[in-house]
């Protein structure tokens, strides 16, 4: 299924929104919630799956479902289509501070996008959810990415949202080394996996982590500046960053002491 042709602007800067216009009978899917405002014409509809093939039967619709369960995802998506006569706009805002980004999947290796778990906004219709486990155990069990990724297929618009800044970067024949969490997407072809940050002594007391991601190979990858973790972590009274000083073991002692 060809997905439909659909026209965006991005507002805002620290916490932005995706204004969507549909010619009439185009529709765009979205995570239930996530939807700021509609023009009148539009009507939505929230139903198992994609919608990407409307002929996969209802046994097909539960296992999408379920699979979007195990991703952390809602049952549901939502289906916003133009019943008007004339161009309408449906927005939809990212979840927390960051950034939206567009994907032309046309444009991207084999039409398919590996994501992080919650990174899908929304998309044109035609344009495939589904789930997608990571061959390599290390990085399931250490990676920030986790064990179960999202994958996105199609040849038409994408929305993806990050924390902080995102950044695209294009490896040639090369590895990219990357803080576990900070990777938001990549293309299939890459190598994705988790390795030792370093020494022993760098792995206690660097304060970056025991474990870092590494992508190899050849293709696009995107970095989020501020994952969600992280954030939280940062403003939580009583986190492990709350009083952080030169180094994780360093904070700890001095907090010891303070006590």
């Amino acid at each position: 299924m060809r997905s439909h042709e659909i026209d965006y602007k991005i507002l805002g800067e620290d916490i932005q929104v995706v204004e969507v216009e549909l010619d009439p009978q185009e529709t765009v899917i979205a995570e239930a919630g996530t939807m700021l405002f509609m023009e009148d014409g539009i009507q939505f509809e929230t139903k198992m799956g994609d919608g990407s093939h409307a002929d996969k039967g209802f046994l097909g619709k539960i296992f999408q479902a379920g699979s979007r369960v195990i991703m952390g995802e809602s049952l549901f998506m939502t289906h916003f289509t133009n019943r008007g006569q004339v161009k309408r706009k449906v927005a939809f805002a990212a979840p927390y501070p960051g950034t939206i980004k567009a994907v032309d999947l046309s444009e991207i290796h084999q039409n398919t996008l590996i994501v992080q778990k919650d990174a899908f906004l929304c998309a044109a219709m035609g344009t495939k959810i589904s789930i997608h486990f990571n061959k390599r155990f290390g990085s399931g069990l250490f990676g920030g990415e986790g064990f179960i990724l999202e994958k996105i297929q199609g040849d038409g618009l994408a929305f993806i949202h990050s924390g902080g800044v995102v950044m695209e970067r294009t490896l040639h024949n090369e590895t990219l080394r990357i803080d576990t969490g900070c990777v938001v997407g990549f293309e299939p072809q890459l190598d994705f996996d988790i390795q030792r940050s370093g020494g022993l002594k760098s792995m206690v007391f660097g304060g970056e982590g025991m474990f870092l991601a590494t992508l190899s190979g050849s293709g696009k990858v995107w970095i989020q500046s501020l994952p969600i973790s992280r954030l939280i972590q940062r403003l939580a009274p009583m986190g492990g960053n709350s009083k952080k000083e030169g180094g994780s073991v360093i904070g700890g002692l001095a907090d010891m002491f303070e006590r």
